[in-house]
C-alpha cells in the first residue's frame, strides 16, 4: 500500500492532506474495496517518514468525510458507501480533489470553488 502513496516533501498541500487526498482518490475509484484494513497510524507514518499525528490527522478527515470506520483494536477499514448518488459524487469529489492537488490549488480554494459553483447552481 504505501507504494501507491507518495508524499512530495516540497509541494504546497500539507503532507497530511496528500495522505488523506490520495487515501480518498484509492476508495473513490475502488482501488480500496469497502472492508479493505487500511495500514495502522503508526506503521503508514513509519513507511513514509511522517509524524504519527500527521497521519492520524488524515484518518480522522478521512473518517469524518465517511470514508472510513474506525474499529477500535481491528483498525481502520474502508467505510460502505451510503448510497449509489452518494457514490458517483463522492468519484466526482475525487476526481476534482486530484486534479486541484495536480494543479496545485490550495484545499480551501478548491473548496471555496465548490461552494460558489453550488450557490450558483442555487440561484440560477
Amino acid at each position: 500500500m504505501t507504494t501507491r502513496i507518495r508524499i512530495d516533501q516540497d509541494s504546497t498541500v500539507p503532507p497530511y492532506e496528500q495522505v488523506r487526498g490520495q487515501l480518498a482518490a484509492m476508495i473513490g475509484d475502488g482501488r480500496l474495496a469497502v472492508g479493505t484494513r487500511l495500514p495502522a497510524v503508526r506503521q503508514l507514518a513509519a513507511d513514509l517518514g511522517l509524524a504519527v499525528n500527521t497521519v492520524a490527522r488524515a484518518y480522522r478527515e478521512l473518517e469524518s468525510a465517511g470514508l472510513v470506520e474506525t474499529r477500535g483494536r481491528h483498525g481502520t477499514v474502508v467505510a460502505p458507501g451510503r448510497d449509489d448518488a452518494t457514490d458517483r459524487l463522492h468519484r466526482a469529489a475525487v476526481a476534482y480533489a486530484a486534479e486541484a492537488l495536480r494543479l496545485g490549488v490550495p484545499p480551501e480554494r478548491a473548496v471555496a470553488l465548490v461552494r460558489a459553483a453550488l450557490d450558483a447552481g442555487t440561484h440560477g
